[in-house]
């Protein structure tokens, strides 16, 4: 057993080297990671675009000498991402390690990622409702060949909209798989002591059990959906005059049969009725309470795509009464934290 997890490591460690860009090319490609080439930042540092010599353009994202994610969970990522081909996933290109410094190399994405769009008035209107529909089922595909069409079976645990970058095309591709976990072919569900991810899109058994299966990342899908429709944040929307959550207040609407108030005004405009109100119905069943409830995303994907399926109704969603502390208690408030968690 011990001889094999050895070349098990040996074979990450090739993995990875035959990935690593020369740190020195990544410094030349960044400007030596100049704030002119910053185009992001997060709970894990900050991400810079660069240009390698030949002109390719590349997104460099610098881990933080403060953020909680360790080497092996570093090497995760990257060879996690390096064994992932799909047009709904960013692309690694590669990484590099020097000393404590730790960097991955994307492809990239000029649009950079939806929250950019969908929780900013100004540039919301800039893309139609089939523009917002076509992501909708960029992510939801994307979901699916990791939950069952990649030869590995992913749990993405941070879906979020800052996690959805977006190509010249707007096309959705899901990345940050520094939390992913990899389940063996019979397994359904795992449990971990340390919660990692995001506040307003982890699913309730997992934020209150450690409980995490492919439905937790169905939970987090319906959470974008409601939130691309209706443009607010459901970590944000804490104890509102709407209501005490977004879900909640998605929920009363569809209860009192007034779904479409739901809906941001602009994008009433350019969308079919009857297709908006099918993704809040959607939306809703991915954040049933009890995870057994929620549809596989091959069933999500099948709906999105169908005129002519028969959606069942939904059930009473999590977090329609508040279970959690208020939010100037949590910590974590909207930024991700990794921790390093055993395979």
């Amino acid at each position: 057993m011990a001889e094999r997890q050895k070349l098990k490591a040996a074979s990450e460690i090739t993995t990875v080297e035959s990935l690593q860009f020369d740190f020195g090319t990544i410094e030349v490609a960044t400007n030596k990671f100049s704030d002119d080439n910053k185009i992001g930042e997060g709970g894990f540092g900050k991400v810079y675009k660069g240009v390698l010599p030949e002109g390719k353009e590349i997104a460099v994202k610098r881990f933080s000498m403060k953020s909680l994610q360790g080497l092996e969970e570093f090497k995760n990522e990257v060879v996690l991402i390096a064994k992932l081909q799909h047009k709904n996933l960013v692309r690694l290109l590669g990484c590099g390690i020097q000393g404590e410094e730790k960097l991955l190399v994307y492809e990239f994405m000029p649009n950079k990622s939806l929250d950019n769009f969908i929780f900013d008035s100004k540039r919301r209107s800039q893309l139609d409702w089939n523009t917002y529909y076509n992501i909708i089922s960029g992510i939801a595909r994307g979901l699916l060949y990791l939950h069952e069409d990649s030869r590995l079976k992913i749990i993405h645990r941070d879906l979020k909209p800052s996690n959805v970058l977006l190509d010249h095309d707007m096309v959705a591709k899901i990345s940050d798989f520094g939390m992913a976990r990899i389940f063996s072919e019979n397994q359904n569900i795992a449990n971990t002591k340390r919660v990692v991810g995001t506040y307003g899109y982890m699913a309730p058994e997992y934020a209150m059990e450690g409980a995490f299966s492919v439905k937790s990342d169905v939970f987090s899908f319906g959470v974008i959906l409601l939130e691309i429709i209706s443009g607010k944040r459901s970590s944000g929307f804490y104890l509102t005059e709407h209501s005490q959550t977004l879900l909640a207040y998605a929920w009363r609407l569809w209860c009192e049969d007034n779904v479409l108030e739901f809906v941001d005004n602009f994008m009433i405009e350019s969308c079919s009725t009857s297709e908006i109100v099918k993704c809040i119905h959607i939306g809703l069943l991915c954040v049933e309470e009890n995870p057994q409830d929620r549809p596989t995303m091959s069933t999500v994907v099948v709906m999105l795509g169908s005129e002519s399926v028969a959606l069942p109704e939904p059930k009473h969603p999590a977090f329609s009464v508040v279970k959690f502390m208020p939010m100037d208690e949590i910590s974590v408030n909207d930024l991700s934290f990794s921790t390093i968690v055993p395979q």
